[in-house]
Order: C-alpha cells, then sequence, then structure tokens
C-alpha cells in the first residue's frame, strides 16, 4: 500500500483500476468454484455460470473503457490491456459463452437446444444490467478520481459513422470473431487462446475508433444502456442485428456456400 501511495496520482489510478478488474475475476472464479459443487441442476448450473462470466466480462470492460480514456495519448497500453485480459477472459470462463452470438451459433449448429439457449440468453441480458448497476455502485466509492458513478449512466455514444458502416463494422467483426471461434477448436488450448485474443485486440484497433468494435449485444446493453434508452432504433440494429447477421452470414458460407462451391467445382472437374 505504501508503495502504491508513493506513485503519481495518474499511476495510482491506473493500479487501482487493474486491482479492481483482477478482484472481480478472483471473486468470480471463487463464485464458479461454489456453483459447480453446490449447483447440481443442469438449468440452474448453465444460468450462473453464463451469469458469472458475462458479468466478470462486463465489469471488466467497464473499468478497460474508464482507463483507455485515461490514456488517450497510448492506444498500445490499452491494446496491451484488451489483449491481456482477453487471455484473462479466456483462460477463466471455459465452458462459457458470454455473448449472445455465440449462444445463437451454437443454437443454429445444433450444439444447444432451444430451452439451453434460451437459458443462457437470459442470463447474459440479466448479468448485463447488473454488472452496469455494480459498476455504477462502484465507482460511487470514489477510489480514482474517475470513479464518478453518475457517467455509469451517461450515454456517450460511440457510433463516429453513419448507420450502414456501422453495420458494417459489427457483423464484420462478429463474422470473424465467431468464424475464428469455430475453426481453431482444433488447435491446442493453449495457442487457441492466444489466437482469439489477438484477433480480439486486432478487431479493437481495427474498429474501435468506429463503433467500439462490440459484437456483444450483451455488452454492447451493459456499456450502452443508456443510449438503448436514448436512440433505440439505431443502437439496436448496430449491437444486436448486426452481430446476429455477421454469425447468419458465417454459418451460410461455411455450411452450406462453401460446400456447394466445392462439390460443383468436383463435379465439374469429373465432366
Amino acid at each position: 500500500m505504501s508503495a502504491l501511495l508513493g506513485l503519481r496520482p495518474e499511476l495510482q489510478d491506473t493500479c487501482t483500476s487493474l486491482g479492481l478488474m483482477l478482484s472481480v475475476v478472483l471473486l468470480v472464479g471463487l463464485a464458479r468454484v461454489v456453483a459447480q459443487q453446490q449447483l447440481h441442476r443442469p438449468v440452474a448450473h448453465a444460468f450462473v455460470l453464463e451469469f458469472l462470466a458475462t458479468f466478470q466480462l462486463c465489469c471488466c470492460t467497464h473499468e478497460l473503457q474508464l482507463l483507455s480514456e485515461q490514456h488517450p495519448a497510448h492506444p498500445a497500453w490499452t491494446l496491451t490491456l484488451v489483449y491481456f485480459f482477453s487471455l484473462v477472459h479466456g483462460l477463466t470462463l471455459v465452458g462459457t459463452f458470454s455473448n449472445p452470438c455465440g449462444v445463437m451459433m451454437q443454437m443454429m449448429l445444433g450444439g444447444l437446444s432451444p430451452e439451453s439457449g434460451a437459458v443462457r440468453l437470459l442470463a447474459q441480458l440479466v448479468s448485463a444490467l447488473c454488472s452496469r448497476y455494480c459498476t455504477g455502485a462502484l465507482w460511487s466509492l470514489g477510489l480514482t478520481q474517475y470513479h464518478v458513478s453518475e457517467r455509469s449512466f451517461a450515454c456517450k455514444n460511440p457510433i463516429q459513422v453513419d448507420l450502414s458502416k456501422a453495420v458494417i463494422t459489427e457483423a464484420v467483426c462478429s463474422f470473424l470473431f465467431h468464424s475464428a471461434l469455430l475453426h481453431f477448436q482444433e488447435v491446442r488450448a493453449k495457442l487457441r487462446i492466444h489466437l482469439l485474443a489477438a484477433l480480439i485486440t486486432f478487431l479493437v484497433y481495427a474498429g474501435g475508433s468506429l463503433t467500439g468494435a462490440v459484437f456483444n449485444p450483451a455488452l454492447a446493453l451493459s456499456l450502452h444502456f443508456m443510449c438503448f434508452d436514448e436512440a433505440f432504433p439505431q443502437f439496436f440494429i448496430v449491437y444486436w442485428l448486426a452481430p446476429s447477421l455477421g454469425i447468419l452470414l458465417m454459418i451460410l458460407m461455411f455450411s452450406f456456400f462453401l460446400p456447394w462451391l466445392h462439390n460443383n467445382h468436383t463435379i465439374n472437374k469429373k465432366e
């Protein structure tokens, strides 16, 4: 503690924010262990684990967004944190989705039943809202000079381009991320986590200045709830419909179009 107090105020605030994020990860990890030991009903087990995973992702992203605003002149620092916490989430949230698009993808591919998918979607949406209000309560403690509860309830519109470009950005990000998620299954777990973290970091770098590169409807709801309230049609299209469209296009391409193209090419060669 004395070492922390000896730092400059800006560094103290950064260390406090990082400590809060790591504390959330540890608490969620502990809650996951308890849930796995105590909950034996599959529905309750799935709901709680998905709730906890989404809660961790949303809380950490709120704090990451705050850190990026503290250091706008050092984007490399923000991207480093994005990569690091993507690794942390990948290592600690195994077996969960924390993204409605991931649930929808598995439902469309037959990996999840509609009932199981609905439970996970409900858990994610409830958790997204809970994480928002918990973050506001935490910030109200004023642990850093940037922690002001009112800022978590204000709409800071992240969409810096027109609607069509914003839709394309979120759809492409969702398409690329879930394509990688689907096709990296054969890669060794340790390498897969690093590849996905690197991809997330690249997408945030490429699309962050346009829409925030969220490509996660639950996370978007948590980060921009007031914006949904003020401009629901625009935010619904960009942050809910566009990522879902990316998922649909990905499944159509890899499950139908590419196999059809391959079969046609094989038939033509035989003729």
